[in-house]
């Protein structure tokens, strides 16, 4: 059966304003007014949820074609052209391998800034190396031919090094910037020994990077010429960054796993620490202090704001459409645990007020559509993952 004939019925979602349980963490206090647990907006938003699209497995990420479709990744290794009528088509030939084991496989997706002309897709992936594994960059161009489609020309065009024999932390997002830059997030590979590599720059664990669109290194870049550092990291001290989106001056924010209460909203600056896990908030998901117990220390940023309990955030897009006029500016970021769209009204670069869509399933990615509705994504593999569309309730 069609996907269109079977997505018909719509939902009217009440929204909640951040319902927020006891802190993991109440000890620790935030180093300025509304850093966490930032009000409810005035009036809350009334949504209308509708599913536009299913027959999709453990998706992870997706982005919108200028012809309406939708190009969707599966994290056990399937990309995939999702129809208008909301119909998955079969899987892509020419994708890569994938290490799909535990948090590894297809991840981000993004369309290069001239791809009308160029075609190119820009893939995320968990890639299986001889020595472990590691997040990798690759690139191909979109063939469709005789009712098919290919991903041609395949590149590898950026490789976080070094690899690790870990199932956890590739991040990973993919953002264009308006220079035609790309940002790639990934993680520090969770475990104890490679993390604090985080706060190594001759790694390339828990790092924001920053390359050219054919994977050279910027000549701007902010370690450039050093020795002892990696020229294509941008920032770090990250922990696992799954979120990643430009807001309307085209800066760079970011939001990224933390421990059991410690997810954090930064705007990575150029060259700047952010912490971890020297410094953080949240503990151990054991309940113990993090390294030395500290959130804060000279020399690291503070997040613009954090969650404890979290939220266990993954996709991120700033609203600039027309249908939600109260959101235009706000960051829309997908919450794991938190089965929702939380919404960030912001007041400069600090967060004015939270509020929360449930949406009653996990939300991997979150991208606002060409007709101004947003678009989430949901986590799943038995139940399969669905688009959702948000819009207006009447």
């Amino acid at each position: 059966m069609r996907a269109a004939l079977i997505l018909a019925a719509s939902l009217a979602v009440a929204p909640a304003l951040a319902q927020e349980g006891p802190p993991n963490a109440p000890d620790q206090r935030p180093a300025f007014p509304g850093q966490t647990r930032a009000p409810a907006p005035a009036a809350a938003t009334a949504v209308a949820v509708t599913p536009v699209a299913a027959g999709l497995r453990d998706a992870w990420g997706f982005e919108f074609l200028p012809d309406g479709r939708m190009i969707v990744t599966e994290r056990r290794g399937a990309l995939r052209l999702v129809a208008r009528d909301g119909t998955a088509g079969p899987a892509i030939e020419g994708i890569p391998a994938v290490d799909a084991r535990g948090q590894g496989g297809l991840l981000d997706v993004a369309l290069s800034p001239r791809f009308a002309e160029d075609r190119l897709v820009y893939l995320s992936f968990a890639e299986p190396r001889a020595d472990g594994n590691g997040t990798s960059v690759v690139r191909g161009r979109l063939v469709e031919e005789a009712g098919r489609a290919r991903f041609a020309d395949a590149q590898v065009v950026f490789r976080q090094t070094p690899s690790y024999r870990g199932d956890k932390h590739f991040g990973s997002r993919l953002t264009f910037a308006p220079d035609g830059r790309l940002f790639v997030t990934v993680g520090e590979r969770s475990d104890a020994g490679p993390r604090v590599q985080a706060q190594d720059l001759g790694s390339g664990l828990g790092k924001v990077f920053r390359i050219e669109a054919d994977g050279r290194v910027p000549a701007d870049n902010p370690f450039v010429g050093r020795a002892d550092a990696q020229g294509v990291i941008w920032s770090y001290g990250h922990r696992n960054v799954q979120s990643a989106a430009l807001d309307g001056a085209g800066r760079l924010w970011i939001v990224e796993h933390g421990p059991r209460g410690g997810d954090e909203l930064n705007r990575p600056e150029a060259g700047r620490n952010y912490g971890w896990p020297d410094v953080t908030y949240g503990l151990e998901y054991s309940g113990r202090a993090v390294g030395p117990g500290l959130t804060q220390k000279p020399g690291t940023e503070q997040p613009a704001y954090y969650w404890d309990p979290v939220i266990a955030p993954s996709g991120m897009a700033f609203y600039d459409g027309d249908a939600f006029p109260a959101w235009r500016g706000a960051a829309l970021v997908g919450g794991l645990r938190a089965q929702a769209l939380v919404v960030l009204r912001l007041a400069g670069d600090r967060v004015a007020s939270e509020e929360r869509v449930p949406l009653g399933a996990r939300i991997r990615d979150v991208k606002v559509g060409p007709d101004g509705a947003v678009y989430a994504l949901t986590d799943g593999e038995s139940a399969g993952s669905r688009i959702l569309r948000l819009a207006p309730r009447p």
